[in-house]
């Protein structure tokens, strides 16, 4: 009964509940980056790194995933398209948890690298940070409508346009993440550094 009770709620008002959930997420990420909460346990190097890799391992399943519902949705299967973006969703979770848990135990790396590679870098995450961080309403909102609407309710809302865009930015966001982690971890090298800078996975 709750649980078809808080279906009706986030049916009858998606984006008063996309309000709700970007301001958890983002309370989460603020608070981790802005306040000495002692949640996080501290870190060594080797671990930073194992966590780093993690995350790229995550991205880059969770970009695959996104494409392939992408595709599903164009070619009208829909179950796959369903299944798809929540398991994207899913993944997202699990980054920003193994993402909160790096960065609030101190292990934020700073790149090393020759300046055509460097500033080229930085333009490249700070288009993934930006679009990670505008992005989270946009696809909170599109799912919201899509787990509290039949696929033939979902015609008659925004949820296609809606995730046109969610799709889009996400999977790009992604995709830089993924890029500026190669750069930064294997391609060349990197310091470990406070959270102040230009940081990477």
């Amino acid at each position: 009964m709750a649980t078809a009770d808080a279906r009706r709620r986030l049916r009858e008002q998606p984006i008063g509940a996309t309000i709700v959930l970007t301001i958890v997420g983002y309370a989460l990420v603020l608070g981790t980056f802005l306040l000495d909460i002692p949640l996080y346990p501290d870190l060594t190097n080797a671990q930073v790194n194992l966590l780093s890799h993690v995350i790229a391992v995550i991205n880059t399943t969770a970009t695959v995933v996104l494409v392939l519902g992408w595709y599903w949705i164009r070619a009208g299967e829909v179950a796959k398209h369903r299944a798809a973006m929540s398991s994207g969703f899913v993944l997202i979770l699990g980054f920003l948890v193994v993402y909160l848990l790096k960065v609030g135990g101190g292990g934020t790396k700073e790149f090393v690298g020759p300046d055509v590679v460097y500033y080229p870098y930085l333009i490249m995450l700070a288009i993934h940070i930006i679009l990670s961080i505008v992005s989270v309403p946009v696809v909170l909102y599109a799912l919201v409508l899509g787990v509290t609407h039949t696929p033939a309710e979902l015609r008659n809302t925004s949820h296609a346009r809606v995730g046109r865009i969610a799709a889009g930015s996400w999977i790009l966001s992604l995709f830089l993440g993924v890029v500026t982690y190669v750069l930064l971890n294997h391609a060349f090298s990197y310091e470990f550094a406070s959270m102040i800078g230009p940081v990477g996975f």
